[in-house]
């Protein structure tokens, strides 16, 4: 009997092993790597890709979080095969086997499995808008580009429109050095491992679409320029070649030259091209012959990135610091109007900017984001595709944020769609059926409307509501036992399922901040129809279930809690109260609990002891 010989003692020759590294390598040569140069094998990129990881780990995704981009860019199940197929592929098995070794192997060319192909390929290709607004050195350029791919690994694959700020518009080589800025942005993706194409040629079109005339809206300026789905093929065959298209900002004019735009005109029109081509590719193929379906990309942008210099759009109530979150439906010409003076020749095209996330938002679906970010921050890209937020919440407490160390001049500011926000006095301008869908949604409880609404006629003090009942919060004041002032009590604060996550939340309760605790400052004055941050501020207090999954939320953004049984109590102090005390006090410091503080507790756990349910 012949030893064994133990597998890592077996060698295997030399000439086989290049053999099979040749193979392995094949497998993701392309015709443009063969030209090139292969791409680099996985195991020999450098140690600094393990950035991408820690980029990851740095996002903290929640679980929400996580779901939310597993449920567009995971794997998507594929459809149960017919039983008539299964019966097909049994009887064609029992042929026999002499016509089976007739057919030539070379000619078969079976596809993956689908195990395999989720492997090999586990997340499902989406695209972003890019604006890469230099000029930026190399280093700077290597740093966003290694953001670009990180992105793509994760599903994320970009349309890069490239802009030079310096380069005035009409100059004499403007064309030229249009294309060398664009050759340059294609050179440095591919040197950090990705494969880029320049499509040089305009791909867009100058003026309105026609028939635009006759549906523009008074409040939303069309884009300057349009395209058709023939004129997107350059993107689509990038994109299906594995590539990133880069694009400097050419247009066609009237007489088919093509001539250089701003920008901001070209991003526009490609965000209402390719969600109208990504919808062609959703309908039946007969919808549009001259229009092949993409099955690979999906060409819907989730995302409009905008890299620049100077970050994001500073903001009045953070001492010119970025804003965090920018809600476009509500506070759009609010930003205008507080915009400082000094802040046209720090951020120049913050505004501009401003109007580009507008209008492309505009087209893209409601759970799209903008992001304006800084060369700074390349790796706050990923934390914002995975968890589609900002880098901090906006509406943590004040002090919180003034005074935390990740609040910069560069931190990048998360634009959405957003919803309008309206305050409502009385109680009889509630639409209660949507109020009752909305609350009963959800709590998951059925609402005793006849009792609710009788307490809300002696006690409310107001109702803040999100869009059309998407979300919505209740302040009453509760009379209390020994003061001539009542408690400020929120009673409700519910958004629907649909759009938590969106930042529909975030809104609400900066909105509810600035008509309650947060009332009497300056950064209070924001345009929700409420008091315009004019007057004093209150404690705000409420109560929720000790087991509410929402508490860990609350916590972080009150200024105390206690425990009561089966609730816990929480509460906002005034901050302008507490900015006064503090200055009144000066070096002195506060003490622990102060005499305005004293009792307090007491009573307001028993004020909301006797807040009745509102449930049946």
């Amino acid at each position: 009997m012949l030893p064994r010989i133990p597998a890592s003692r077996v060698r295997v020759p030399a000439a086989v092993a290049t053999t099979r590294c040749h193979t392995f390598k094949a497998f993701y040569a392309t015709i443009r790597s063969l030209r090139q140069g292969a791409v680099p094998d996985p195991e020999d990129l450098p140690p600094s890709d393990n950035d991408f990881i820690v980029s990851i780990l740095r996002a903290n995704p929640s679980l929400r979080d996580t779901r939310s981009y597993l449920a567009s860019f995971g794997p998507r199940p594929k459809p149960a095969s017919a039983p008539s197929a299964d019966v097909d592929r049994v009887l064609s098995a029992k042929k026999d086997l002499s016509t089976v070794q007739s057919i030539p192997v070379a000619l078969e060319h079976p596809k993956p499995s689908p195990v395999l192909s989720s492997i090999l390929d586990p997340v499902i290709k989406r695209t972003a808008l890019v604006k890469i607004q230099g000029p930026f050195t190399d280093v700077q350029l290597d740093s966003i580009a290694r953001g670009l791919v990180y992105l793509e690994k994760l599903g994320l694959v970009s349309v890069i429109v490239v802009e030079n700020d310096t380069l005035a518009r009409g100059e004499q080589d403007e064309r030229s050095e249009l294309v060398e800025e664009t050759m340059r942005i294609v050179t440095t993706l591919e040197k950090q491992g990705a494969r880029a194409r320049p499509v040089l040629g305009a791909v867009v079109r100058l003026g309105p679409k026609p028939g635009d005339e006759e549906v523009a809206e008074p409040d939303f300026a069309i884009p300057e320029a349009h395209t058709f789905p023939t004129d997107l093929v350059p993107i689509r065959s990038a994109l299906r070649a594995g590539e990133i298209p880069v694009i400097p900002p050419f247009a066609l004019d009237s007489f088919c030259r093509s001539v250089r735009v701003d920008a901001n005109d070209v991003l526009g029109a490609l965000a209402r091209g390719m969600v109208e081509v990504a919808d062609v590719d959703t309908s039946p193929p007969s919808a549009s012959p001259e229009i092949l379906p993409s099955e690979d990309v999906d060409l819907t942008p989730l995302r409009l990135m905008i890299i620049n210099r100077e970050g994001g759009v500073p903001s009045y109530a953070r001492s010119g610091y970025p804003h965090l979150l920018i809600n476009l439906s509500s506070e759009y010409s609010h930003i205008h109007d507080t915009f400082h003076e000094p802040w046209h020749s720090t951020n120049p095209t913050a505004l501009s900017n401003l109007a580009l996330a507008r209008t492309c938002l505009t087209y893209m679906p409601p759970t799209s984001s903008a992001v304006m970010v800084s060369h700074r921050s390349p790796s706050s890209l990923i934390a914002n595709l995975i968890t589609n937020k900002p880098a901090l919440s906006s509406s943590l407490p004040h002090a919180l944020l003034q005074g935390n160390r990740r609040l910069t001049a560069y931190t990048p500011t998360l634009l959405r769609r957003g919803l309008p926000i309206r305050v409502l006095r009385t109680s009889n301008d509630i639409d209660r059926p949507k109020l009752n869908a909305l609350l009963e949604q959800s709590f998951g409880r059925t609402l005793n409307q006849q009792a609710f609404y009788q307490r809300l006629e002696r006690t409310l003090d107001f109702v803040i509501v999100a869009g059309d009942y998407v979300g919505a919060a209740i302040v009453t004041n509760e009379p209390c036992e020994g003061s001539n002032a009542p408690i400020s009590y929120l009673d409700k604060f519910a958004v629907l399922p649909q759009h938590q996550g969106d930042g529909t939340v975030d809104f609400l309760w900066v909105a509810l901040h600035d008509e309650s605790y947060g009332l009497g400052h300056p950064f209070s004055a924001n345009p929700n129809g409420g008091k315009g941050g004019v007057g004093e501020g209150r404690d705000l207090v409420w109560r929720s279930r000790a087991n509410n999954p929402v508490n860990k939320w609350y916590f972080e953004r009150s200024s105390g809690h206690v425990r009561m049984g089966s609730w816990v109590l929480f509460w906002c102090d005034a901050e302008k109260r507490l900015k006064l005390e503090q200055a009144r006090r000066a070096n002195a410091g506060m003490s622990y609990v102060e005499k305005w503080e004293e009792g307090r507790l007491d009573r307001w756990g028993r004020v909301v002891e006797k807040v009745p349910s509102s449930w049946q």
